[in-house]
């Protein structure tokens, strides 16, 4: 088992920027390749972002390429997300997921999920 812990989510203007931060316990964490989802009310599950489990590779999705980075750090267990110039359609809850294998945008590739936190843009 690996337990997730998603924090950093708020509310911030648009152009405003937030980090994100997800501890994970149990399981060796290193061993897993960790990603970020995103879920807005009435809207499916679309993946975020991932980072294998050295951290050498990284995926993102189209929509906030160059605006969010994904991050680790195997010695804390952690895992961060970045975000820069937030857009109000960046509004979702943010969930962070565990999986063995580098399959970034595959969400059953993640055995393990978090609770989420919010995070809300204003325009």
């Amino acid at each position: 088992q690996v337990q997730l812990e998603e924090s950093g989510g708020g509310l911030v203007q648009a152009g405003g920027s937030l980090r994100l931060s997800c501890a994970a316990s149990g399981r060796t964490f290193s061993d897993y390749a960790m990603g970020w989802f995103r879920q807005a009310p009435g809207k499916e599950r679309e993946f975020v972002a991932a980072i294998s489990v050295g951290g050498g590779s990284t995926s993102y999705a189209d929509s906030v390429k160059g605006r969010f980075t994904i991050s680790r750090d195997n010695a804390k267990n952690m895992v961060y997300l970045q975000m820069n110039s937030l857009k109000p359609e960046d509004t979702a809850g943010y969930y962070c997921a565990a999986g063995r294998g580098f399959v970034p945008s595959v969400d059953w590739a993640y055995a393990y999920w978090g609770q989420g936190t919010q995070v809300t843009v204003s325009s």
